[in-house]
């Protein structure tokens, strides 16, 4: 090692390294000079944990490619060598990582983020870092780092034919299938439409040209604003399923022939189902969003139930504990160890789906019969920076909740009743609350709603409540 390799200290803001990952707005917070110093941590850090290679990809992002050729000289500078795989969604990196055998990835994306947002998905060691492993870089960023006597190398290799071949490999649909894709004109555009063809579909497509713009609409299946060009396609065409992804392609939404969404938790149901007729007795993991129906249709079906902590991450290294063969998350985040790696991906979560339903005579009737109670989807309640904890540890000490059967505080407070639950947690990315609530009823489900209107107005009567 010799000299400090160009220090030019970066702006190291404390609020864009996240519990996940690191996002920000480019170039306030996020710029190429905070691309390479983070190359250059990562970089001596990969190669502490033995990695000789690290493969990079970026999102469609305006500013991806900018930050990823910061990214890739501060990798090189630190002495590892760069595999530079282009643009590519999230899971395509995370598979690169599995194919070269490398431990070690970042993708530059800013997910569903506004378009004036990026950031960084780091694996190291084969994991996807997060919490202290994202504070550790971020301290190292804040210190000169020596560059290597010798810069390492970069090879470019295109990764779609190889995932793609994966993917066809393990999927076999029963039949063709019409189906409508909506990419937000996210990176999952140039990927989504050929695999679907490939796999035996007719595919519409929505918003499937990349443009980091977002001309279309936000790239976040969350949202149900999101869905509604879709729900308009599959009304007035001859598509039997809507299939809709998020900004880097990890999270997936579905929307059946008739317009009802098909929200995550109930997706997990019917892949549960899939999964344990083969696997009696397997782990299914799901997040503490997720509907009472999801533990109960694991246990029917013979499965071990397993709620924890929401956050990609968290899912994955909970999965590799337990040895769990599927997991999900509300938010879209699907995770197969069964017949694939156990990282979360859209796409290949989306050709499961079409597995299952082209099986069926009506794949509309399949989904649209999964269980379901009177729910909201995920309200968010906006807070000062960092305030959201307090405010839901306020809730755990103070909030009161006549007639709960049982608080859980996993993850927030999830607060079950006879009837339903409802949910509050910190978001560990925004300064936000997150809230969800689910009855038998809906006199159930307002019920369970005033009852944390209540709690929320006793321990933070200063905030605005968006319910």
């Amino acid at each position: 090692m010799h000299g400090t390799f160009g220090w030019d200290a970066p702006n190291i803001l404390d609020s864009v390294f996240k519990a996940y990952d690191i996002r920000g707005t480019v170039p306030e917070e996020i710029d190429a000079r905070f691309a390479h110093s983070l190359g250059m941590a990562a970089g001596v850090k990969a190669l502490e944990l033995g990695a000789r290679a690290m493969v990079v990809a970026r999102d469609g992002r305006l500013s991806s490619v900018e930050l990823s050729a910061a990214l890739q000289a501060g990798l090189r500078a630190a002495g590892l060598h760069v595999i530079d795989i282009g643009m590519a969604t999230t899971p395509m990196l995370y598979f690169a990582t599995r194919l070269m055998d490398t431990g070690a990835g970042i993708a530059v994306t800013g997910s569903h983020n506004p378009p004036n947002h990026n950031g960084f998905k780091l694996v190291l060691d084969g994991a996807s870092l997060y919490g202290d492993g994202i504070a550790a870089l971020r301290d190292a960023m804040r210190r000169p780092i020596e560059g290597a006597a010798h810069a390492g190398g970069r090879t470019q290799m295109q990764m779609q034919p190889c995932y793609a071949a994966r993917v066809m490999g393990d999927i076999r649909l029963t039949r063709p299938m019409k189906i409508a894709v909506d990419c937000g004109n996210g990176v999952a555009g140039a990927i989504a439409p050929s695999l679907f063809r490939a796999l035996g579909c007719e595919v519409t497509e929505l918003f499937c040209e990349v443009d980091g713009a977002f001309p279309g609409h936000h790239p976040d299946p969350a949202d149900p604003q999101n869905l509604q060009d879709l729900i308009y396609c599959l009304r007035y065409s001859d598509c039997e399923i809507g299939l809709a992804f998020d900004g880097d392609g990890d999270r997936l939404g579905v929307v059946s022939k008739s317009g009802q969404i098909i929200w995550p938790d109930r997706q997990l149901i019917l892949f549960a189902r899939d999964v344990l007729s083969r696997n009696q007795g397997a782990e299914i993991i799901y997040d503490v969003k997720c509907s009472r129906h999801v533990a109960r249709a694991i246990t029917e079906a013979g499965g071990k139930a397993t709620m924890w902590k929401t956050g990609h991450s968290l899912i994955k290294a909970k999965m590799r504990e337990t040895g769990a063969l599927l997991a999900g998350e509300m938010s879209g985040h699907l995770f197969f160890k069964e017949r694939w790696y156990g990282f979360d991906d859209g796409l290949y979560a989306a050709a499961r789906l079409l597995e299952i339903l082209s099986a069926a005579s009506d794949p509309s009737a399949m989904l649209e019969g999964l269980p379901q109670s009177c729910a909201t989807p995920e309200i968010k309640l906006e807070t000062a920076e960092g305030e959201q904890f307090a405010l839901v540890e306020a809730l755990r000490a103070q909030g009161g909740f006549p007639g709960a059967q049982s608080i859980n505080d996993l993850d927030g407070v999830r607060v079950d009743y006879v009837d339903g639950f409802g949910l509050a947690r910190p978001s560990n990315t925004t300064p936000t609350v997150v809230l969800r609530f689910e009855g038998d009823t809906m006199a159930a489900l307002a019920r369970i709603e005033e009852d944390f209107r209540n709690a929320l107005r006793r321990v933070a009567p200063h905030v605005r409540l968006p319910f």
